[in-house]
């Protein structure tokens, strides 16, 4: 199972020149097919005049759905590259969409290759990467008197605590915790509530989700 995964904070946007080609690509994070699809159509209504949009994208925490369209250029010399840089760049949830405006000099297979790796690349070096790292969500109930000191206990020992209820059960006198830790930190997060309650509250597993950390 896949614990962790890169992807880019926010859309990018940079050129390269091959002669006098123009290569505009537009790096965009994604969360699935459909809006992946989208920012290529949006390509081709905002740069009309152009004669290529090229696109590869990948997507999933284990990044294995991974497409590529050449559009009109020869069959290789486009979208493979383009998906080749985001795959050695370990990155998932992205699009990238490469203009080109034909600037009258054939390029040829090798230039073409370059030309569209290279434009990915100029918008890889304008972007923010963001790591996120899959975490197990953990539920408590805590009294009223202590649920100040163990959220605080628990978000200086490194866990997210994502929410805080004291309305559910106010009559009872207890407040709920949902805190989210990484699966390798599952026995460090049961201790520390067994010590800041002695042993009063457990955690229960109820699901999963993605963080960013960092």
């Amino acid at each position: 199972m896949v614990e962790r995964y890169t992807t880019i904070a926010r859309a990018v946007q940079a050129e390269i020149e091959a002669k006098r080609s123009r290569f505009l690509c537009d790096l965009v994070p994604v969360a699935s097919e459909d809006e992946a699809r989208a920012v290529v159509e949006r390509a081709r209504k905002e740069h009309w005049d152009a004669r290529h949009h090229c696109s590869a994208f990948v997507l999933g925490p284990a990044a294995d759905i991974r497409r590529s369209n050449d559009d009109g250029e020869p069959s290789g010399t486009a979208g493979t590259p383009m998906l080749d840089v985001l795959t050695g760049a370990d990155l998932t949830d992205v699009v990238a969409v490469v203009t080109r405006w034909f600037g009258g000099t054939l390029l040829g297979t090798g230039g073409l290759v370059k030309a569209y790796s290279d434009a990915v690349r100029a918008a890889l070096d304008e972007a923010r990467l963001v790591h996120y790292e899959r975490q197990v969500r953990l539920t408590c109930q805590v009294t009223l008197a202590d649920v100040g000191r163990v959220e605080n206990a628990l978000r200086a020992a490194g866990f997210v605590v994502a929410d805080v209820d004291y309305a559910t059960h106010a009559a009872a006198g207890r407040a709920g915790l949902e805190v989210a830790a990484p699966s390798d930190a599952l026995g460090r997060a049961d201790a520390a509530l067994a010590e800041l309650t002695s042993g009063e509250a457990a955690f229960e597993r109820v699901g999963q989700t993605w963080a960013a950390k960092g």
